[in-house]
């Protein structure tokens, strides 16, 4: 695809920003990157500021909402329309009016499903069988701004947080690359949300800690939910394991005891067995359940 005439100014700073904007530069004139300083002693703790050296963009690094509307001020760019993705500082109204066009983030969820700060992580806790992308025409309450297009994306049963946002980061691109220059041109008129609104929360490390008294099913949610972070953790035979992989399998038995049949590994839950496939001992690498059993001794 030919390069857009019309430039755009990205906002964002964390990894899936950095691998939305090395796809966006292909497509796209950015004029410049809105994202978060280089703290002292690091190189790249920020991945964004990795790609703007790579690619030679112009950069500005702003550390908070007030340095960015002072940023603003001085009328640092000319484009008409902004586009953010994993930013991570608020953007004040006086910088989304900076643009004539507004500010376009790329939602990953099809809103106002999964509002809020992490969408991925929810849509696969809930079970849903659908996720997408939301480009959205920011307003100051967080979420909330009219809609330009959306993308649907079929979960699979094995969806984890890496897979899912691996697809939807090119999801993303895809219907950023077909809907921006229809929206710059005119063509597109926004729409407000419509349905009921869910929200995400941010996540802490506590909400990794499993919970045998919750059923099988959910903690297999959780594991592909939390598989970059905070990751799914318990203690099996005294050790500290973080499992990574794992299936359900019916039976019934005390919570949170252990279960051994053949080669499978497995703990009872309030609802049938949590069977391990892969897991991580405190200090080693990812093994399979049955290295892991070759290794430790376990006990019913």
């Amino acid at each position: 695809m030919k390069k857009m005439f019309e430039t755009i100014v990205f906002f964002g700073s964390g990894p899936v920003a950095a691998k939305s904007l090395a796809k966006l530069a292909e497509d796209f004139n950015i004029e410049a990157v809105i994202t978060k300083p280089r703290p002292e002693h690091h190189k790249y703790p920020f991945p964004v500021l990795q790609v703007t050296d790579e690619l030679g963009l112009k950069t500005f690094t702003p550390r908070s909402k007030i340095e960015l509307v002072d940023l603003f001020k001085n009328k640092p760019v000319k484009s008409k329309i902004g586009v953010v993705i994993d930013y991570g500082i608020i953007i004040d109204k006086t910088v989304i009016n900076y643009f004539p066009l507004g500010i376009i983030n790329s939602h990953f969820s099809l809103l106002p499903v999964w509002r809020g700060p992490d969408p991925i992580s929810f849509a696969i806790l809930s079970g849903d069988t659908v996720s997408g992308i939301s480009l959205m025409k920011i307003v100051e309450k967080l979420d909330e701004g009219p809609l330009l297009a959306q993308r649907t994306l079929p979960l699979t049963e094995g969806s984890t947080t890496l897979s899912l946002t691996k697809d939807l980061i090119d999801l993303s691109h895809e219907l950023l690359r077909d809907t921006l220059p229809a929206y710059i041109d005119g063509k597109i008129e926004v729409k407000p949300q419509s349905g009921k609104a869910t929200y995400s929360k941010k996540l802490v490390k506590q909400d990794g800690l499993l919970n045998w008294n919750k059923p099988a099913q959910v903690l297999e949610r959780e594991i592909r939910a939390f598989y970059e972070w905070p990751r799914s953790f318990t203690k099996l035979g005294g050790k500290q394991i973080i499992i990574t992989k794992a299936h359900v399998i019916v039976g019934n038995g005390v919570p949170g005891q252990i279960f051994l049949e053949g080669k499978q590994l497995g703990i009872y839950t309030k609802k049938d067995i949590l069977v391990i496939e892969k897991l991580i001992p405190q200090g080693k690498k990812e093994m399979t359940s049955t290295e892991f059993l070759s290794g430790y001794k376990l006990s019913i």
